[in-house]
């Protein structure tokens, strides 16, 4: 088992102690899949920015009146919510897509696979109302959705999100879109959902939808998760993770070049060492709705402390090098919304 342990320096002298009680507060060492390392600096912060990130959230979903936090980062800069399931996106897939509608777990799937290979609530509600109904698979025509989508790219309306990069599949089609639609009919003509459930561990879920055209490893895991929301399949989110691009770079940034092949192991420490750490940093850190950060929390915090690191601790470097952090803050005028599973069993929280 991973365990964290705080070494000082063997130095001596007054100057040293100094040094000694910098490195207690900056560095600690920690050992991870039989791999020993002496964290950086973001180590810290990663912690530090989740329980400032979730005290923001916190505030808003209460209705207090902005800034709700003196770090100038955040309060300059756009980040996520420390807990996936409660952004903005998520939050509607969850209640509006794909617990709205028929419970089948084909049709759920079908839904949230729509939804997802644009992850975009505009483009989801542009849909139904052009059909004049939720989308169905029953009810599936590709030419109609085809058309639908196609009119609105040729007037400039994006279709998909910035959020993460949709790669197309290559399926015929001119267009991205077009080749989505197609992806997803060939799906469901595979009775994908079916074979889903079938899957006998996370692992192997993940495995059948990486296999699909145009969908890797960040996708798989992301969609993987949303589908995970509904009560058609029933993984637990502490069995399996997948690092994206971003995650790399911020785990690098806290563990250095080292940690580079156990980012899973790294992840699975971040979430099952949590307490300690917050702990030890006197961090103030209640979960949500007492639901402990999970694998897929502690892999997108690390996404976010990245772009967070690189205003604060510019001198260290990530995978991808970039150093600048591209969206700013803007609040949204709507309620923040707090509505998750209803197998978690925290709504009622």
């Amino acid at each position: 088992m991973a365990v964290a342990e705080v070494t000082l320096p063997s130095n001596s002298g007054r100057a040293a102690r100094a040094r000694a009680t910098r490195s207690n507060v900056d560095q600690i060492e920690v050992k991870i899949a039989g791999r020993r390392f002496r964290t950086t600096e973001v180590f810290d912060t990663y912690w530090r920015f989740a329980a400032r990130r979730q005290d923001i959230y916190r505030q808003r979903l209460r209705g207090d009146a902005g800034p709700w936090t003196d770090d100038p980062i955040l309060r300059a800069h756009r980040f996520t919510n420390c807990y996936r399931a409660a952004d903005r996106v998520s939050q509607y897939l969850i209640r509006e897509v794909i617990y709205d509608g028929d419970q089948d777990f084909a049709e759920v799937t079908f839904r949230t696979l729509l939804f997802k290979f644009f992850n975009k609530i505009e483009t989801w509600e542009l849909l139904n109302d052009e059909l004049g109904q939720t989308p169905t698979w029953a009810d599936f025509d590709l030419d109609t959705y085809d058309k639908v989508l196609s009119r609105h790219f040729k007037t400039g309306r994006r279709l998909y999100s910035a959020a993460y990069v949709m790669a197309p599949p290559k399926l015929g089609a001119e267009r991205k879109h077009s080749n989505h639609l197609r992806l997803l009919r060939d799906m469901m003509r595979a009775d994908v959902p079916a074979a889903l459930q079938a899957a006998e561990s996370m692992s192997d879920a993940f495995d059948l939808l990486r296999a699909q055209p145009g969908i890797g490893d960040f996708l798989a895991f992301q969609y993987l998760i949303d589908l995970n929301y509904s009560s058609g399949l029933d993984f637990d989110e502490m069995d399996f993770v997948v690092a994206g691009p971003g995650a790399r770079d911020g785990i690098r940034k806290c563990f250095g070049p080292a940690a580079a092949g156990i980012e899973s192991e790294v992840i699975s420490y971040m979430a099952h060492h949590q307490g300690e750490h917050f702990e030890r940093l006197g961090l103030k850190f209640d979960g949500l709705h007492g639901r402990p950060l999970q694998l897929i929390d502690c892999q997108n915090l690390f996404c976010e402390v990245d772009k967070y690191a690189r205003v604060a601790h510019p001198a260290i470097a990530g995978v991808s090098g970039r150093s600048r952090i591209k969206q700013k803050f803007a609040p949204v005028r709507e309620a923040l919304t707090s509505w998750f599973p209803p197998k978690w069993g925290i709504n009622q929280a």
